[in-house]
């Protein structure tokens, strides 16, 4: 166990955050996202929502501020009436974690899946909303 490291981070998660290097990019996967079959480094983290596991990388982690939107989500496919309210928590998660303003970009369903396979890693989370996958690209620490 080490200091300062929140609980739900487990020690092959850590090892991934600290591998990537500035502009790579991480998935925290809900629980129907193809993780094992879309990534080239799979960490598994079931049990765990997206939401909890974003506050606690961003304890960590810092965004990539020089892009403009270092944060993507699943975009919601036409014709879907699926509501999205977990979007509204990451916002409030980033908003008290980061000075980055308008983080969030929106890609389609199957160039998100594309994205997700070039990232560095996928978080296979137990996240049961819908549309909850969300992608990270890490930043610089400058301190």
């Amino acid at each position: 166990m080490l200091k300062g490291i929140p609980k739900i981070i487990s020690p092959e998660l850590i090892k991934v955050l600290m591998e990537m290097g500035h502009g790579d990019e991480i998935v925290l996967a809900d629980g129907n996202f193809p993780a094992a079959s879309h990534g080239a480094k799979l960490v598994r983290c079931d049990g765990n929502g997206t939401s909890e596991l974003l506050e606690a990388i961003l304890s960590l982690f810092p965004l990539d501020t020089y892009t403009k939107h270092p944060v993507a989500l699943m975009e919601v496919v036409k014709g879907d009436t699926v509501e999205t309210p977990i979007w509204k928590e990451y916002e409030s998660i980033i908003a008290s974690q980061t000075s980055v303003e308008n983080p969030f970009e929106y890609e389609e369903r199957f160039a998100f899946y594309e994205r997700a396979k070039k990232s560095y890693a996928i978080v296979a989370t137990g996240e049961k909303a819908l549309y909850a996958n969300i992608i990270l690209k890490k930043g610089v620490i400058s301190e």
